[in-house]
C-alpha cells in the first residue's frame, strides 16, 4: 500500500486529525465511576430490613422476605391474581420442573385439565359478553 492509500477518507475511515488519539474516549463525559443502575438499587432496596407483625409477634425481615409472604399469604386468601404471580414466579426458578408430567398424580392432571377448561371457558366466555 501506498502513502496515499492509508489517507483516503470516506464510510469507517474517518481524516486522522478526526480520530480518537490512543488512550483518549469517545465520550469523556460518560457514565462516572459508581454510578449505579436500577438493579443495583432495587437489590439494595430488598435486602433493608423492616418489621412486620407474623403470627402475632413482631419479626425484622428483609423488604423482599416481606414481599413473597404478602404474596403467598394473598394466594392462600384466594387472590386468584397473587396465585398466578405466584405460580410463574415458580416456573421461572425452577425450569426444571417444565415438561415432567410422568411425575404427576392420575388426580393432578384431572385437576389441571378442569382448570385449564374453566380458564378457557372464563376468557372466551368474557370475550362473547362484551360484543352483546
Amino acid at each position: 500500500m501506498t502513502e496515499k492509500d492509508n489517507d483516503t477518507v470516506g464510510y469507517g475511515r474517518p481524516p486522522k486529525r478526526c480520530q480518537f488519539k490512543p488512550g483518549k474516549s469517545g465520550n469523556p463525559s460518560g457514565r462516572p465511576k459508581g454510578a449505579r443502575n436500577f438493579r443495583t438499587e432495587l437489590l439494595e432496596e430488598l435486602e433493608e430490613s423492616i418489621t412486620v407483625k407474623d403470627a402475632g409477634r413482631e419479626v425484622t425481615v428483609s423488604k423482599q422476605r416481606a414481599c413473597i409472604k404478602a404474596l403467598v399469604a394473598a394466594a392462600i386468601g384466594g387472590n386468584t391474581r397473587a396465585c398466578g404471580a405466584l405460580l410463574s414466579l415458580c416456573a421461572k426458578l425452577n425450569p426444571d420442573a417444565e415438561g415432567n408430567d410422568e411425575e404427576l398424580a392420575p388426580d393432578d392432571h384431572e385437576i389441571l385439565a378442569t382448570f385449564a377448561e374453566r380458564e378457557h371457558g372464563r376468557r372466551h366466555g368474557s370475550a362473547g359478553r362484551d360484543n352483546g
